[in-house]
C-alpha cells in the first residue's frame, strides 16, 4: 500500500498599504489579520509567497469559507486519485490517458522505441524536467516576482527599468534600481525573484 504526504500549505504575506503586517499559513494568517484589524482607509493586499499572486480574502468573523482551509489556495492535483480496488491486469501507476497530436514521421520513430510509444513519451518528459529543472525554476521565480512588483510598485519610480533588468538575468542593476522603494516592498521582491538569478 502506498501511503501519500499531503502538500504543505503554502505561505502568505500580507502588507498593510506598503507595510508588511503578517505572514504564516492561510490559517496562521487570518488569525493575525483578526487579532489586528486594520483601519478601513488602509489598503490590505495578500499575497502568495510562491506565486507571487495577490488573493482575495474575507476577514469577516461569518466567512467560515476561509478560516481552516490552509489548502485553499493549492492548486488541484494534475492527476486524480487512484481507486481504492485494484482492476485485474497491469496497475496504471497513476497514468492518465491524454490526446497528443504528433506527425507522422514521430509516430513512426516511437513505434521503434523499446516499450512503445508511451514509454518513450514518458522518457522524454523526464529528461526534459530534469534538464529544464533550473531554468523552469527561474522562470516561475521572474514571473512571481512581477506578479507582485506590478501589484506593489507600478507606480515607484524606474519600475520599467526594474521590469526590463528582472528579465533580462541582470541581479545587480535590478536590486540597484529598486534600492530606492519602500523597506518592506523591496525585501519581499527581492526574496521573490532570489531564485530567478540562477537559471538564467
Amino acid at each position: 500500500m502506498t501511503s501519500t504526504t499531503p502538500a504543505a500549505s503554502p505561505t502568505l504575506t500580507a502588507f498593510a498599504g506598503l507595510h508588511r503586517i503578517a505572514s504564516g499559513t492561510r490559517r496562521e494568517l487570518l488569525a493575525q489579520l483578526r487579532a489586528s484589524p486594520q483601519p478601513p482607509d488602509i489598503l490590505l493586499r495578500v499575497f502568495n509567497d510562491t506565486t507571487g499572486e495577490r488573493l482575495d480574502f474575507d476577514l469577516r468573523p461569518d466567512a467560515v469559507d476561509n478560516i481552516d482551509n490552509d489548502a485553499a489556495d493549492i492548486p488541484p492535483p494534475a492527476e486524480p486519485e487512484m481507486p481504492a480496488t485494484r482492476a485485474v491486469g497491469r496497475p496504471k501507476l497513476g497514468v492518465v490517458a491524454r490526446e497528443v497530436t504528433l506527425l507522422p514521421r514521430h509516430w513512426e520513430w516511437l513505434s521503434r522505441q523499446s516499450g512503445g510509444a508511451s514509454v518513450a513519451l514518458r522518457k522524454l518528459v523526464e529528461e526534459a524536467r530534469k534538464s529544464n529543472e533550473a531554468r523552469d525554476t527561474a522562470r516561475s521565480a521572474r514571473e512571481a516576482a512581477y506578479r507582485f512588483m506590478t501589484e506593489m510598485g507600478g507606480d515607484f519610480p524606474d519600475f520599467e527599468e526594474a521590469s526590463r533588468a528582472l528579465f533580462a538575468g541582470d541581479r545587480a542593476r535590478f536590486e540597484s534600481l529598486v534600492e530606492p522603494w519602500p523597506e518592506d516592498v523591496r525585501t519581499y521582491l527581492v526574496k521573490l525573484a532570489d531564485a530567478s538569478w540562477y537559471g538564467a
